[in-house]
């Protein structure tokens, strides 16, 4: 089942259910996608899905955390709640131990020896783990891994 299909008939389930903040976070998700397809002027792959559903899930990142830092518990709540049911459209998320695993083979792979390498190992290593791991996340972990 491809992710719009899925995104139509769990906006279906929001209506008959009348999830009314799950609606709602279904129509941004599609209506990104369906903008990012009007502006590629074709159908979009896999990846250019993945890209658009990590693209919703920095916003709200970024969103999040301008409302905790304003004190906004009311926002932070509904952000968080957004965030989580966006991200069940995500791939499984990589843990910590095949991240580590990821990076270490990469690092063989590239040769790289000093921070100074640190853009080619992160060149290699994100295609591999693209919607499976947040990229800051990966950042901190490569540096760790040079140092």
């Amino acid at each position: 089942m491809s992710l719009l299909d899925r995104l139509n008939e769990d906006m279906k389930q929001a209506m008959r259910n009348k999830e009314k903040q799950k609606l709602t976070v279904i129509r941004a998700i599609k209506s990104s996608l369906q903008n990012e397809a009007i502006s590629k002027n074709e159908e979009l792959s896999e990846v250019d899905e993945l890209q658009v559903l990590t693209r919703e899930v920095k916003q709200r990142k970024d969103s999040l955390q301008e409302f905790k830092d304003a004190s906004r518990e009311d926002l932070v709540e509904k952000t968080e709640q957004e965030l989580a049911l966006i991200e069940t459209y995500l791939p499984k998320q990589l843990s910590d131990e095949e991240l580590h695993q990821i990076i270490e083979e990469t690092i063989q792979e590239v040769g790289a020896t000093s921070k100074q390498q640190m853009g080619q190992v992160m060149s290699a290593v994100m295609p591999k783990v693209k919607g499976k791991a947040d990229g800051s996340k990966v950042n901190q972990f490569v540096l760790r891994q040079l140092q």
